[in-house]
């Protein structure tokens, strides 16, 4: 008689373990019954039906996720290897599932082809200098692509740019002869302050030197 009762016992133990299952704040549970996709649950307490259900959790909130290093010919012809990060998360836990097969990997690839695409349109000087402008172009067009998969792309960096050894040193040559420059300016301006200077100082000791003169003039009249 016993016998059943632990057979009944187990039994619903592993009925419960197989339905219920606990969602975190930050997790969504995207649910097939039959094949066929039902509303998604969560957080907190979900009840599934063992076999009919087939659960997926989906991660909410922000991902961070490192763009490897492209290899980009900017529009003046020069060779860089550009790499950056990108950060985006998930507000449709149903599309992320069911309009995209992987979502994380479809987001990286998608986010390697618009990096070489956008710094392929640029100028190098463009892209060094005017990097925020960058960095949200390529972010309006990942938002934009990745907007029926559920995804919403946050921000943009393009973290660094490799140049080739010639154009490093060319560059650096550009850097010396631009503070040479800027250093032959000042000292030209510091010579001229001191002209100006030493030319106020002769015209105020030649307008005492005509009063003393003017002053002699006068006392020899009286």
């Amino acid at each position: 008689m016993l016998y059943p009762i632990i057979v009944v016992v187990v039994l619903v133990i592993m009925f419960l373990a197989a339905s219920i299952r606990i969602l975190n704040e930050y997790e969504r549970a995207v649910i097939f019954r039959l094949g066929r996709i039902i509303p998604t649950k969560g957080p907190g307490l979900i009840i599934l039906i063992p076999v009919v259900d087939r659960m997926v959790r989906v991660d909410t909130r922000t991902i961070t996720m490192d763009v490897p290093s492209q290899d980009v010919i900017t529009r003046d012809n020069v060779t860089v290897k550009v790499n950056a990060v990108i950060y985006f998360r998930v507000v449709d836990s149903m599309n992320a599932i069911v309009e995209v097969e992987n979502y994380l990997y479809a987001t990286s690839q998608l986010a390697q082809t618009t990096l070489r695409s956008v710094c392929g349109q640029v100028e190098l000087d463009e892209i060094l200098a005017s990097r925020d402008k960058v960095n949200i172009h390529i972010q309006e067009i990942l938002d934009r692509s990745t907007d029926p998969w559920g995804i919403k792309v946050t921000h943009v960096e393009v973290k660094y740019i490799d140049l080739p050894p010639d154009m490093q040193r060319a560059m650096a040559k550009q850097a010396e002869a631009e503070r040479e420059r800027r250093a032959k300016v000042i000292a030209a301006e510091g010579e001229f302050q001191a002209a100006q200077k030493l030319s106020e100082a002769a015209a105020v000791m030649q307008q005492q030197l005509m009063a003393l003169q003017l002053r002699y003039l006068q006392t020899l009249v009286q």
